[in-house]
């Protein structure tokens, strides 16, 4: 999206001269939508993990029930965004941008992206990701969550809740529903609970249930006496 969105502005002889540098306005005839999203990816492929993350959505792993951002959020007051934020000509206010916006990176959010003079990784908010790479064989599972969910919770608090409705719930939409409810606020005056949510919850393996391991323990005390 980015890329097509600052492609200058092309000329009608492929012989002559762009002089989109010159012009007024951004590098292309696009205004853009004036709302944004933020972007968290994990793709898995064999034993390796790949996070690219733009914006304050955040993916978690749980390896052996302990918590572990593979993403940073990208908030106006990290050292490298505010620096990149006030050399792109804005300004922040009690943690938004501009006294807008309170996150750093996202896609959209065009007229955070005027400046024709700066590339798109230097614009006062940037789509560029942070790209992480773990391996992921001896993970339990991978969350990946907007805002609205670590607002309420802390990483290590959601992984904890999930391992302790994982074995119980019949499904993993069903623990990501719990988690839901968990968070939403009480009353719609405002406060955490009140934002948007959105969760994904990938299992990598499905732990051994209590049913299952006393199962296998009597059918091994039994090869026992059989032996």
């Amino acid at each position: 999206i980015e890329g097509l969105i600052w492609s200058p502005r092309g000329s009608d002889s492929k012989n002559a001269e762009d002089d989109w540098t010159l012009e007024e306005g951004p590098h292309s005839d696009f205004d853009g939508p004036t709302c944004g999203s933020t972007a968290c990816v994990a793709l898995v492929r064999n034993n390796q993990l790949v996070v690219a993350n733009a914006g304050d959505s955040r993916c978690v792993i749980s390896r052996a029930g302990q918590a572990y951002n593979l993403s940073r959020d990208h908030k106006p007051e990290l050292v490298a965004e505010r620096e990149r934020i006030l050399k792109a000509g804005g300004f922040i206010r009690m943690g938004r941008i501009n006294g807008s916006l309170n996150l750093a990176r996202a896609i959209g959010d065009m007229e955070f992206k005027q400046n024709k003079f700066l590339p798109p990784e230097k614009q006062i908010v940037t789509s560029n990701p942070d790209i992480n790479v773990e391996l992921c064989n001896e993970d339990d599972f991978l969350v990946l969550a907007c805002d609205g969910i670590w607002d309420c919770m802390s990483s290590q608090q959601l992984v904890d809740f999930i391992h302790e409705h994982i074995n119980t719930e019949s499904s993993l939409s069903a623990v990501c529903e719990r988690v839901l409810d968990r968070c939403l606020a009480p009353s719609t005056m405002g406060g955490d609970g009140c934002d948007n949510m959105t969760m994904i919850l990938v299992q990598f393996k499905k732990p051994v249930s209590d049913k299952k391991k006393a199962d296998v323990g009597e059918q091994s005390a039994k090869g026992k006496e059989e032996s």
